[in-house]
């Protein structure tokens, strides 16, 4: 009995120590993995992709058009933070916007400001609003640190409460896939209206950031119009880790008076 309240009483005060509030939302969060980890594995991750992927060169028209907006709103993001003394979220980060040639409708960020997008979301994101919806959403992933997040919830449920350099040690492949599933690669129902919270809370901050950054963010709803225009099953939102299309456009159309007061075009 003593041993078990032992141990109550050590988790509670290792979760109030990893308790922080995500940035715009202010939802309160627990991440008990070092940042700075998470950033190094992404580093190796990142860099891996990298070189087994198609990517087009920097002089490529829709790689200077990600770059463009990417460091845009990656710049709102920096001045956000700063002023309202969240620097230490992204002290570490190492910004780098990528496009690889792949028909996938897909874009993602990695701790540290590593984002990737593929050549197949540039037909549906149109021009430089639309473009700026998706890139607000993915780095919104890195700055609220959703992976961190995820990865601690799995190394809590997969691993027994393991650390993650202990993990890694001992089995580094286990590790990466850990690694790899905190960003949607592979889940369990579970987990899945855990991602979904997260999907839904960076459609807000992406909303917020793309403003700041000058971008209307009235563009959103019509990116996802687009998006839910090209048909196809999606599958029941229970078993999705995103919200569905009509789900996501209300909710970016209830959270849109809020965003509108940081765009100085309104």
């Amino acid at each position: 009995m003593r041993l078990s309240r032992l141990l109550a009483l050590l988790l509670l005060g290792v979760f109030l120590y990893a308790c922080s509030k995500v940035p715009i939302t202010g939802r309160k969060q627990v991440h008990l993995l070092p940042e700075l980890d998470m950033i190094n594995m992404s580093l190796t991750q990142y860099d891996a992709f990298l070189a087994e992927a198609h990517v087009l060169p920097p002089s490529d028209p829709r790689t200077v058009m990600v770059q463009k907006v990417g460091n845009t709103i990656k710049d709102a993001v920096v001045e956000y933070c700063n002023e309202h003394h969240l620097g230490k979220r992204i002290e570490n980060f190492v910004w780098e916007f990528n496009v690889v040639d792949d028909p996938t409708v897909n874009a993602w960020c990695m701790p540290g400001g590593k984002v990737v997008f593929y050549t197949g979301i540039l037909n549906l994101t149109q021009d430089e609003k639309g473009l700026a919806v998706v890139m607000g959403h993915e780095i919104a992933h890195a700055v609220a640190r959703h992976g961190n997040e995820r990865m601690s919830q799995q190394l809590l449920i997969q691993a027994g409460g393991a650390t993650l350099s202990a993990l890694s040690q001992e089995n580094p492949s286990a590790a990466n896939d850990l690694f790899l599933m905190s960003y949607g690669l592979g889940s369990q129902l579970g987990s899945l209206a855990f991602s979904r919270n997260h999907e839904t809370e960076s459609d807000k901050m992406g909303l917020v950031f793309m403003a700041m950054a000058g971008y209307n963010p009235e563009e959103a709803p019509l990116f996802w119009e687009r998006m839910a225009a090209q048909g196809g099953a999606q599958p029941p939102q229970f078993l999705s880790t995103h919200p569905n299309h009509n789900t996501r456009i209300a909710d970016l159309n209830a959270y849109m008076d809020e965003a509108l007061k940081y765009y100085e075009g309104n």
